[in-house]
């Protein structure tokens, strides 16, 4: 038996589908911001809830729509809806909800992370667990991993640079409660 016909052959719109249906559900998130370089940490907890979308959906169809492309462009996707607090005052940090949308290498996202606009990154996945993310908007560069650590867990790093230089790095730690 030759090697080609031993292994299969897993496309990206399969690896992205299985990433984003494997991450449904509900998610308990402790993060920790690191501030470059003066050093100042923060710590956040928020409750996420991940929705897989399937192609042709109404959420995505509307994101197609603030994007100007083709419904047939976005594969799949997952809605995120989300609400945080700082650990230690319990004070609201923020809560909302953002649509995702998967095609060719490129995910669309109706906000980004610092702005109400649309945005869109490039992505890989090295594997089904993992998923790498750059976004670039306003100025800024957010690069990003999201890794599923069995059926429970999941990492997240973020490094947000500016001008080249760094800024702030994003750790989180997320676990399944369904």
């Amino acid at each position: 038996m030759s090697y080609e016909n031993s292994c299969p052959i897993v496309s990206e719109k399969s690896l992205v589908e299985d990433f984003f249906q494997f991450s449904q559900g509900l998610w308990q998130s402790e993060r920790r911001y690191y501030t470059l370089p003066n050093g100042i940490t923060q710590e956040i907890f928020s409750s996420i809830t991940v929705k897989f979308l399937e192609s042709g959906c109404p959420e995505l169809i509307t994101l197609a729509e603030l994007h100007q492309i083709n419904t047939e462009m976005i594969t799949c996707g997952s809605l995120v809806s989300w609400s945080s607090k700082d650990v230690h005052s319990g004070r609201a940090i923020s809560e909302g909800d953002t649509i995702f949308g998967a095609g060719e290498g490129l995910l669309y996202r109706d906000r980004g992370h610092t702005i109400m606009q649309p945005v869109v990154a490039t992505y890989y996945l090295p594997n089904s667990q993992t998923l790498c993310l750059r976004t670039e908007n306003s100025g800024s560069v957010f690069e990003e991993e999201i890794k599923h650590i069995g059926h429970k867990y999941r990492t997240r790093q973020t490094i947000i640079s500016r001008a080249g230089e760094q800024m702030m790095i994003g750790q989180y730690l997320e676990k399944r409660i369904n």
